[in-house]
């Protein structure tokens, strides 16, 4: 996430309420390795990416439904044989991303709003995320 936290920052800034999609695991052949993550604010404006290019359509559209719900989502991608028109990873390898929405009256805005603006100046930073657990902890 640090290749676009940059623009993150700004868009906390601004006060824009956005979705992030983060790579979280990687198994086999994959494009991007854990880190890697692509942001989708409620213009539609999206940067980053999470697979050069092979699920960036599907994860845009998760993106879009984290800003609606404001639900969390963990979703795996990888190349099926038995279903070849399915999204997914031509290289054969499979990649787990987690979907966060970013709330601007959201109760974890401030703790990434100052990890996002330590990272856009090239400081240490680090956030971490309950991918799945009981409700309370999501």
């Amino acid at each position: 996430m640090l290749d676009i936290a940059e623009e993150l920052n700004r868009w906390v800034e601004r006060g824009r309420d956005f979705a992030v999609a983060t790579v979280v695991a990687v198994g086999g052949s994959a494009p991007r390795q854990p880190g890697a993550a692509l942001a989708v604010d409620s213009d539609g404006t999206a940067v980053g990416s999470v697979s050069g290019g092979c699920v960036e359509g599907a994860v845009y559209e998760l993106c879009q439904q984290a800003l609606e719900d404001g639900k969390t989502v963990l979703e795996r991608f990888g190349y099926s044989d038995d279903d070849a028109f399915a999204v997914g990873l031509t290289c054969g390898g499979v990649i787990d991303i987690l979907v966060t929405p970013v709330r601007a009256d959201g109760p974890a805005r401030p703790v990434l709003a100052a990890a996002l603006a330590a990272a856009a100046t090239g400081e240490a930073a680090a956030v971490a995320r309950i991918a799945s657990g009981p409700a309370e902890l999501m």
